[in-house]
């Protein structure tokens, strides 16, 4: 409240200013005129540094006096603190807009822009599931309408363009941000973006797609340089953003990473050759937040940021994303300094404000606050959120029937943290009514559940040492590796846990060569002993009391290492920690040793379960943006923790929450497998039903779960081996296929019907019924194989899918209509063309489980 009352205090104080000339009559302001004219007319009325500023975009709002604003600026993404209500969020939005509209020289209002993957990232707003989880639905309705929803509250706040959707495909789902995904396949992606961005194209709310392009690399790395080539780039990566671009986004933001050498944000093959002129793109270009100046300490491709911005302007960016209004100085600079042709300033500019014409923000800034108040996290869209949390699980193992729980359970015994803590996922706010699993399973059993919380997913073999236990830390950083002479650098420490991915550990240090010296008193907490451990880069020293507890000086890896001193709780040490850093990337921290903490853990649940009829063990994925995955395997002890409760021979069944694939050994010993995803605020009572019978899951894999790791990337739409697939000592084949869902009901197949002339264009129908003897969907899923082709394509490609929901022993007759493009391949010369020949046609429930198979010439 204290943080709103002052923004309101320097808001009062910057309207204060002298009104500008914006009360005149001139063409840009009269709406009669077509938006070519207004535009050129607000442009030729412009200063260069107003051009400027409708080119940069960054966090924040007046707060700061320092911040001058009086130029304007292309937009802001206004954050308010979670206690914010949506009536006070878009009050505080109309008072910043008022100033850019009444407070500056040309009054150009500023288009307001947030995150919003799978619901607003602001508080009150409601939280849908996860986007790949609105992948494994399968429902492109579905996705409309949750799109409707999330746009209905973007605009009710006066927020105007969303940093979404994400639709770069995944083939390695150690990629952290896989969850923001709509999955592998580049036809799945394209529909469920193109949902998501007509619906806010058409609540007047500009989409952005992301991140062009191929923003993720060899290893699962996020950001890591592609060197795809055309032909990878044009059959798997840019077809769903031609898809979303099609779709009507006015907004493309770029990747972070390189492609083909060159950072995508400096480009000109991509956003000028490609985006611009291929495609024909007619909005604009916006960087990921501080990308272009990557350039300069990252790719190392340019000498300073003013002339990256330079290049990246001149290649086809038009907005510069950063993260403050401090960091704009570099950017107007090389506009100052020439670095920028005025015409190719002007173009950018141009297309930025037929934008804002082409919103009405010019007749319209303002929102309704009581729009606001009644459309966030309204019960429709709570309804929405249940309904998609619902049809997004995933059955992936149900031995036995283990499922649906009976109704005659005594005692149900549930384990793990997940099952609390209501995760929502990457870019989620605080939700409206997040509902826990638990809550959800004792509303609907009572006290015939229990509870025990498990190892959780952090529990490992070290915790970091905190900084309560610190009297006292100086850092010593030097500009050298041999920790000589005067420290470059000192200064106090909460706690020694020390990162420089990026840049150096302080100005006037090199990034890859420098040395740390940490000094200080540690007192060690109760109730037992404790032994120190460093995590870390290879190359330190550890003394304890003068004493050398640790030699590892020579760079070589990373590692977890801890020394053989034990140490008394209670008592207070003098603690040194030297480090050299002669690469870069430097990292390390101090920990403790969890001894056997785990173990108290598990044999609690264990018994938990021994004395429960039936046992849920709800475990979790750690992931994220700039978290990516060497493992698949479930963090800390969980794996453990499975194993041990499956000794017991009771039904056991495991719920996964996360958004990404999991290896699962311990497979085998369960009955059964629930993929929840990030389930959104509703996931709570959408798993208590599946588990309990109430729902039939009903979702199916956007994503290939390979049984290793050491088959990655594993898609299923990879192209022919030159011989096998298989290892030494694994298959080819995955833990579960792309397209994969089991039912508490069975479903079969007949009746494939092909029909067409020899064109590139025909029709495939075939009739699904429910053979089982409860209700249930299916997701009928259309394969295509070029047979013989002058050019190596893909083993299969989905081309259509239908999700239906049918009774026992109802059927429907499922007919899709396949299209020229899907039969067409880019020939030797990367030319588009349709060949004639035989197409294997595959009908089935994934791309494993194929059912019906036909084919069809094209002549």
């Amino acid at each position: 409240m204290k943080c709103i009352q002052a923004c309101r205090l320097s808001l009062a104080a910057l309207l204060t200013l002298p009104a500008s000339s914006w009360g005149q009559v001139m063409p840009y302001r009269d709406p009669r005129l077509p938006v070519v004219e207004r535009t050129r007319d607000l442009l030729g009325r412009m200063t260069l540094e107003e051009k400027f500023w409708q080119l940069f975009m960054t966090p924040g709002d007046l707060d700061d006096p320092s911040n001058d604003w009086s130029h304007g600026v292309f937009g802001l993404q206004v954050r308010v603190p979670d206690t914010t209500s949506p009536r006070t969020h878009a009050e505080r939005i109309n008072a910043i807009q008022r100033f850019f509209v009444e407070r500056t020289r040309l009054g150009i209002p500023m288009i307001p822009f947030e995150e919003g993957v799978h619901g607003l990232l602001a508080p009150g707003a409601t939280m849908f599931p996860a986007a790949l989880a609105l992948a494994a639905s399968w429902d492109t309705a579905l996705m409309t309408r949750v799109a409707r929803a999330i746009a209905r509250e973007t605009r009710s706040r006066g927020i105007r363009q969303v940093l979404s959707p994400v639709v770069n495909i995944t083939r390695d789902p150690r990629w952290g941000r896989t969850e923001e995904t709509y999955g592998e396949d580049h036809y799945l992606a394209g529909l469920m973006g193109s949902a998501y961005v007509r619906a806010f194209e058409r609540a007047g709310v500009i989409a952005t797609p992301k991140h062009f392009v191929a923003n993720v690399g060899e290893g699962g790395r996020d950001s890591w340089p592609v060197d795809a080539g055309d032909r990878l780039l044009r059959e798997a990566y840019f077809p769903p953003f031609e898809s979303v671009i099609t779709a009507g986004a006015h907004a493309v933001m770029t990747a972070y990473n390189s492609v083909e050498g060159v950072p995508a944000t400096q480009s000109r093959w991509l956003l000028t050759d490609v985006l611009r002129g291929r495609w024909k793109f007619p909005g604009f270009v916006i960087s990921d937040m501080s990308a272009t100046g990557g350039a300069t300490v990252l790719h190392m491709t340019e000498p300073n940021t003013a002339a990256a911005a330079a290049h990246a302007w001149q290649s086809g960016l038009d907005v510069v994303f950063q993260s403050a209004w401090r960091e704009h100085r570099p950017y107007l600079e090389a506009m100052q300094g020439g670095l920028v042709p005025l015409a190719t300033i002007d173009s950018a500019v141009a297309r930025v404000l037929r934008a804002k014409f082409e919103l009405g923000l010019f007749e319209h800034p303002y929102t309704s606050v009581d729009s606001a108040a009644r459309w966030n996290g309204a019960e429709e869209d709570l309804a929405i959120a249940l309904e998609a949390a619902r049809k997004s699980l995933v059955l992936l193992r149900n031995e036995g029937r283990t499922l649906p729980l009976s109704n005659a359970i005594r005692s149900l015994a549930v384990i793990g943290s997940d099952a609390v803590e209501a995760r929502l996922g990457g870019y989620s706010g605080p939700g409206v009514k997040p509902v826990s699993i638990l809550d959800a399973l004792r509303a609907r059993l009572g006290d015939r559940v229990r509870f025990a919380a498990g190892p959780g997913r952090h529990v490992t073999d070290a915790e970091p040492v905190d900084s309560s236990a610190w009297d006292g830390l100086r850092g010593e950083y030097f500009d050298n590796v041999d920790l000589t002479g005067t420290p470059h650098l000192i200064r106090d420490e909460s706690r020694l846990d020390f990162a420089s991915a990026f840049g150096a550990p302080g100005e006037g240090i090199a990034r890859d060569w420098y040395s740390v010296r940490w000094i200080g008193r540690l007192t060690v907490p109760g109730p037992r002993a404790r032994r120190l451990g460093v995590d870390g880069n290879d190359g330190y020293r550890l003394w304890i009391d003068g004493r050398l507890a640790l030699d590892n000086p020579r760079p070589r890896s990373f590692g977890l290492r801890f020394s053989n001193v034990v140490l008394e709780p209670g008592r207070t040490y003098n603690v040194r920690v030297e480090y050299r850093e002669p690469a870069g990337n430097g990292r390390i921290r101090l920990v403790w040793d969890a001894a056997d903490a785990h173990q108290v853990y598990i044999e609690e649940a264990r018994n938990l379960a021994r004395a429960s009829d039936a046992t849920v063990i709800v475990t979790g994925i750690e992931e994220g943006e700039f978290r990516d995955r060497a493992s698949l395997a479930l963090p800390g002890r969980q794996e453990m923790l499975i194993e041990r409760v499956a000794t017991l021979g009771k039904p056991l069944v495991v719920v996964i929450v996360g958004g990404s694939a999991v290896t699962m050994p311990w497979l085998e010993r369960v009955g059964a497998v629930l993929l929840a995803w990030y389930p959104g605020e509703a996931g709570g009572e959408a798993v208590a039903d599946a588990l309990l019978g109430e729902t039939n899951p009903g979702g199916r894999l956007p994503i290939t779960f390979p049984m290793s790791e050491g088959q990655l990337p594993l898609y299923y739409n990879h192209k022919p081996t030159g011989r096998g697939d298989d290892y030494v000592d694994l298959t080819g084949r995955p833990l579960f296929p792309f397209g994969f869902g089991l039912s508490y009901t069975t479903f079969a197949y007949s009746d494939l019907v092909i029909r067409g002339d020899g064109s590139p264009v025909f029709t495939v129908r075939a009739r699904v019924t429910n053979s089982g003897a409860v209700q249930g969907d299916e997701v009928v899923q259309l394969y295509l194989r070029d047979e013989l082709a002058s050019v190596a394509r893909p083993v299969m490609q989905l081309v259509g899918f239908r999700r239906v929901s049918l009774d026992p022993g109802q059927s429907s007759v499922v007919e899709f209509t396949v299209t020229r493009d899907q039969l067409s391949l880019l020939d030797e010369k990367l030319g588009s063309v349709v060949e004639p020949g035989a197409w294997r046609v595959m009908v089935g429930s994934s791309s494993r489980d194929i059912r019906l198979k036909g084919e069809y010439t094209v002549r």
